[in-house]
């Protein structure tokens, strides 16, 4: 018979006010911070509030003029590239206990491992090693974790978000049976991990408001309402979970795809609009050609204005050849963007995805194409990717890039589309 899994769930508590606070040499439980970049309106959203905080009912990611004005906290810049620092030191001490293979990178701040085979050999019990592995964390670092532990991955997740928030030590544990005795009358739906608004909004219009109705409903209705994802709504009522840290390590996705997005500091017109979306075009050909990459679909997403109503514009075009070459692809960008977008509307948000993505060698040229002439566009992409990893991406940059309303060298000093801090 198959031994019983044991999993443990661990989140870094308000990772980067945390970092920032350590950083000051601040205490992260008393210290009031917001993470949150100066130089932009104070409709900007906090990329984390410290605990001490959140204790005030502050949301983590809350608006900055939504942050009480009568209350004394330090503002933090964004420093993405430290963050990543602190989160590779944490995974290195997560290494110390368990393999890499049974730990699973969930987020920059939190993790799954399947703990199962280490607790004979350490002598512990799963709470055992969660606390020894977290005390190593704080003296490391001098960041706190929360943790969850389960039976399966979803009891172990379910542990950490919503029964350690409630017991002194931080640590919630969670079996089935546990799970429907404390949580199946649990309110909101929405603290359950995978059911977002909109789920739990369909399921209170029909009258279902707890883990535990849902346990109770009728099977046929929830498939009518939300096809085969009601699988795991079922199942993640009762408390089970089926897919296993050894199914995460084998999953390999069907199709690949790169994208890019951006959520612009104004609204933009027309032309101001196309210049971002052949600028997000030239990158992504950058990104294809350093990882050895071609692609023939790509799909654009533009959503206007906040202060219009407006569906936002979106589509897909197949090209006639697989390739990485800037020209090409931007060129087939732009005649998208002529297609989708309304004129007259302003844009404020873009995202440019590269479908169907494969490995170079499937590099497909069609009649209009010069063999040639692609080969020196490759060339030079490769040298321009020598000379941004040796000098900094913003060393060598194309004409575009100086024009008015360009984000290019904005957004070569940022990750994840926040400052990096260096």
């Amino acid at each position: 018979m198959p031994k019983n899994r044991i999993y443990v769930c661990i989140d870094l508590k308000s990772f980067y006010a945390s970092v920032e606070c350590v950083e000051r040499s601040l205490d992260p439980m008393t210290t009031n911070l917001v993470v949150a970049d100066p130089e932009r309106s104070e409709k900007t959203i906090c990329l984390a509030v410290s605990p001490s905080m959140k204790a005030m009912g502050i949301p983590g990611r809350c608006r900055v003029f939504q942050i009480p004005t009568n209350l004394d906290y330090i503002m933090a810049p964004p420093r993405m590239q430290l963050y990543i620092e602190y989160s590779a030191e944490i995974y290195a001490v997560y290494l110390k206990y368990i393999a890499k293979e049974d730990i699973h990178v969930y987020s920059i701040d939190e993790v799954f491992m399947d703990v199962t085979d280490y607790l004979d050999m350490y002598q512990m019990t799963a709470k055992e090693l969660s606390i020894k592995i977290m005390q190593d964390v704080k003296d490391t670092t001098g960041i706190t974790a929360s943790c969850g532990i389960g039976t399966n991955l979803y009891l172990a997740k379910i542990a950490l978000d919503i029964t350690a928030k409630h017991v002194k030590d931080n640590i919630g544990i969670l079996d089935e049976e546990s799970y429907r005795k404390t949580l199946w009358n649990h309110k909101p739906l929405s603290d359950f991990w995978r059911v977002g608004s909109g789920i739990s909004n369909r399921l209170e219009r029909m009258g279902i408001f707890t883990m535990k109705q849902i346990a109770e409903a009728d099977e046929e209705m929830l498939y009518k309402l939300f096809g085969i994802d009601a699988e795991l709504l079922i199942d993640h009522a009762w408390g089970r979970e089926t897919t296993t840290m050894a199914d995460i390590k084998a999953y390999k996705s069907k199709t690949n795809s790169i994208s890019s997005g951006q959520v612009l500091d104004r609204d933009y017109d027309y032309e101001e609009g196309k210049l971002i979306v052949k600028e997000m075009a030239d990158l992504l050909c950058l990104e294809l050609v350093d990882k050895g990459l071609v692609t023939d679909s790509i799909t654009l997403h533009i959503g206007y204005s906040n202060q219009i109503e407006k569906k936002p514009a979106h589509g897909t075009t197949t090209m006639t050849v697989t390739t990485s070459s800037a020209r090409q692809i931007i060129e087939y960008t732009v005649k998208l963007y002529e297609r989708i977008v309304d004129k007259y509307a302003p844009v404020h948000r873009a995202t440019l995805t590269f479908n169907n993505v494969v490995d170079e060698t499937y590099k497909q040229y069609d009649l209009f194409t010069d063999p040639a002439e692609m080969e020196r566009e490759y060339q030079i992409q490769k040298a321009m990717l020598d000379i941004k990893g040796k000098f900094g991406k913003n060393a060598i940059l194309k004409g575009m890039n100086l024009q008015k309303g360009a984000t290019t060298t904005k957004r070569n000093r940022q990750i994840g589309g926040h400052r990096s801090g260096v």
